[in-house]
């Protein structure tokens, strides 16, 4: 027997554990396209990829969902890999599961200019079907979440890439639907691969003291059931350490070591019912005594996820402080699956009412719908699943919560557009403010309105948090001053045209501009200067996709354009670390915005006058350039060369003396050779230095940052950019 095939059998039985009435023949058929539509391919890990369909399938059994849930996982890749299309899963399993297989399956079937804009427009479409369906983005977590767990076989770029989206989008998003098992692995996952140094390191300090720690919680544990149980409250209790990621968050953002997290570790006491939830409260601040200023009540102010618990942190009677939290059995399972947990019985009904929680998902894109800036959409992606937040109330004592750094425009915004429209002045506990004022949790909000006033500023675009009151803005200048954006609008994609070197009459005929407003979804082209004069989209935007339309007409000025650069440069003296592709002795620069060394993956830029820049073929820069299509060259690195390259790390510490004499020390002891040092103590109060040093690769980058992280109070090193500002 295949080791797919035992692995299908555990799927079985694992379905069969907690729903041994499913639909098997459902499972089994879907389990059999996929199979043969994948029959062939392999991952990265040279694994059959069937494994990858049950793995994933596995993960959504174990939040206990459906049979089609079951089978639109293990069919989740065969409209975007296989012979089958969309209509075939539809008409063999029905609409339900197509909905959910189309809704994770990438977009193919359009031209995307760039790896942003079809990251954007995958999201955005994931985001689209997931409104008619959670189911879809439940899958996809999944699937993200097997992708991570075995990113090892993935090259060092792509591992970067997918744990960077990973942590910006998919771990926030499983946040933002109360799935917290499946949010702190992601981010535990994220954290090894962005941050691998500062992952060991942690994970090694943590190994230390376990079984100590161990102990410390089984000790309290036990002191807390007793209470309860002295206290006639029927409940469990457990405990438990915290993340990785949370840890080292915490160490950043407070500036502490390892052993100043006093909250490393957290007590549950799970009870019958709310009442008890409280009872339990007073009985742990009546034994224990309670730190000031650390309890929270998401039972009465539930947070946008759903969650609902008590929490307090407490002195134990050794003087030690832990932290507890305090909920039922429905919110810990809120609290465990979130949105997933009310699918848990809803087994048997076919397209269940979906629950209120999810209307943020369509009230989310409905906001989106004028944002035509990928870059500006995966702004406000990120900022609205931020999962910090303040709590503040409206003169008549409504609960509002906004996400962290909101103001009182954002405020004004989500009680209405009105509101916000006419605001003209701002109070908080009773006292003007001005509306930069940064809202605090318990803050009492009153915003003054006049009939008369002028409307909102173009200003307050930049000012506000929220992606709301940001499109709310848009549609004021949209609507209000047309004629006036039109013009804006125009004049500044006229001269953005005559800056790139092209002239307006080139750029904007009609076979270019339609392809545009098809792209962008705009009626005319006064729509595309009016979407540009209110903020809607970027000229460069506009530009970069008529340009793009304009070379299909000018194929033959493509290769030509390098060509005649590059000849200019033949004579001229070369890097010796670098190989141009077919131009010897071709003059070469490395870039300073990004700083490559060998072991990076390169790539060529013919300059106008300056020869060929190498950068990091992840250098933002280069990604962002509208001209690097036509500019491109292959280079490599000579790896018999013996060059070294300035390279600069930023190395993160708690503040002592002789901190910076230390690292000089090492370089010294090491023959490496330093450019330059800067040091700043930074707004946390912890030292931020940076050292311009002589690498000769990627691997000796490494081997350096393994010895600076050992200097104490190193707690963090870095790559960057030269031209990165110490702040």
């Amino acid at each position: 027997m295949e080791n797919y095939e035992l692995l299908y059998a555990k799927l079985i039985d694992e379905i069969k554990l907690y729903n041994p009435n499913s639909n098997f023949d459902l499972i089994n058929k879907a389990y059999n396209i996929a199979l043969e539509g994948h029959i062939d391919q392999k991952r990265a890990s040279g694994e059959p990829y069937i494994i990858h369909c049950i793995e994933v399938a596995r993960i959504v059994a174990t939040l206990e969902l459906n049979s089609k849930s079951i089978a639109a996982a293990l069919l989740h890749d065969v409209i975007e890999d296989t012979i089958y299309t969309a209509n075939d899963i539809k008409n063999m399993f029905g609409s339900e599961v197509s909905l959910i297989v189309e809704g994770v399956s990438k977009l193919t079937n359009i031209s995307l200019q760039t790896q942003k804009e079809q990251q954007v427009e995958n999201i955005r479409k994931m985001f689209m079907a997931m409104s008619k369906d959670i189911r879809v983005i439940i899958v996809k977590l999944a699937d993200r979440l097997h992708n991570m767990r075995t990113l090892e076989y993935k090259t060092k770029k792509s591992q970067f890439e997918k744990s960077k989206e990973t942590m910006d989008i998919y771990a926030p998003i499983a946040h933002r639907l109360g799935m917290s098992s499946f949010r702190i692995e992601l981010e535990d996952l994220s954290f090894m691969h962005l941050y691998p140094e500062a992952y060991a390191d942690l994970s090694e300090k943590m190994e230390k003291n376990k079984k100590e720690r161990y102990e410390l919680i089984d000790n309290i544990r036990n002191e807390l059931f007793i209470d309860l149980k002295n206290n006639n409250i029927e409940g469990s209790v457990e405990g438990r350490v915290k993340h990785l990621y949370s840890i080292y968050r915490k160490m950043v953002n407070q500036n502490k070591t390892l052993e100043e997290i006093y909250d490393i570790f957290a007590l549950r006491i799970i009870v019958n019912n709310i009442k008890d939830c409280y009872f339990a409260l007073g009985m742990l601040h009546e034994n224990y005594k309670p730190i000031p200023g650390r309890f929270k009540d998401y039972i009465a102010m539930p947070k946008k996820n759903m969650y609902q618990s008590l929490h307090t942190t407490l002195i134990n009677r050794n003087g030690k402080p832990f932290e507890v939290q305090i909920r039922t059995w429905d919110m810990h399972r809120v609290a465990e699956f979130g949105i997933a947990a009310h699918w848990k019985y809803k087994q048997n009904i076919d397209n269940a009412d979906q629950s209120s929680s999810l209307e943020w998902i369509s009230q989310w894109m409905e906001w989106q719908k004028e944002t035509k800036d990928e870059d500006e959409f995966y702004s406000n992606l990120k900022n609205d699943l931020f999962d910090m937040e303040v709590f503040v109330f409206t003169p008549k004592g409504d609960v509002i919560n906004l996400p962290y750094g909101s103001n009182p425009i954002d405020f004004a915004y989500h009680v209405h557009s009105a509101v916000g429209n006419k605001m003209i002045g701002v109070k908080v506990g009773g006292k003007m403010v001005p509306v930069t004022y940064t809202l605090q949790t318990g803050d009492i909000v009153e915003i003054l309105t006049s009939n008369t006033g002028k409307g909102p500023s173009r200003d307050w675009l930049k000012l506000v948090k929220t992606s709301q009151a940001r499109t709310k803005i848009k549609q004021y200048f949209r609507k209000e001053r047309k004629e006036e954006n039109i013009e804006k609008g125009k004049d500044q994609l006229y001269k953005e045209i005559k800056r790139q070197g092209f002239s307006p009459v080139d750029l904007l005929k009609p076979q270019y501009y339609e392809k545009v407003l098809e792209r962008y979804n705009f009626q005319e082209l006064e729509d595309i200067m009016c979407a540009i004069g209110y903020g809607g989209i970027t000229s460069n935007k506009i530009i970069s996709r008529l340009r793009e339309e304009y070379r299909k007409d000018h194929k033959e000025d493509h290769y030509p354009i390098i060509q005649e650069i590059t000849s200019n440069y033949k004579s001229s003296k070369g890097n010796e670390g670098i190989i141009v592709k077919d131009i010897p002795n071709c003059m070469v620069k490395i870039s300073k915005c990004c700083n490559p060394v060998p072991g990076d993956e390169i790539v060529g830029y013919v300059t106008r006058g300056r020869g060929v820049s190498v950068h990091r073929s992840d250098c933002i820069n280069i990604i962002n350039d509208k001209e690097f299509t036509d500019r491109k060259i292959e280079v490599y690195w000579n790896m018999n060369s013996d060059e070294s390259y300035e390279t600069v790390l930023q190395i993160k510490a708690y503040d002592r003396p002789n901190l910076v004499t230390d690292i000089m020390k090492l370089l010294s002891e090491l023959k490496i050779k330093c450019n330059g040092v800067e040091a700043k103590l930074s707004k946390e109060a912890y030292a931020d230095i940076r050292i311009r040093v002589m690498m000769h690769n990627k691997d000796e980058i490494s081997e350096l940052n393994k010895k600076i992280r050992k200097i104490t109070g190193v707690f963090d090193i870095i790559r960057i950019s030269k031209r990165q500002k110490i702040r």
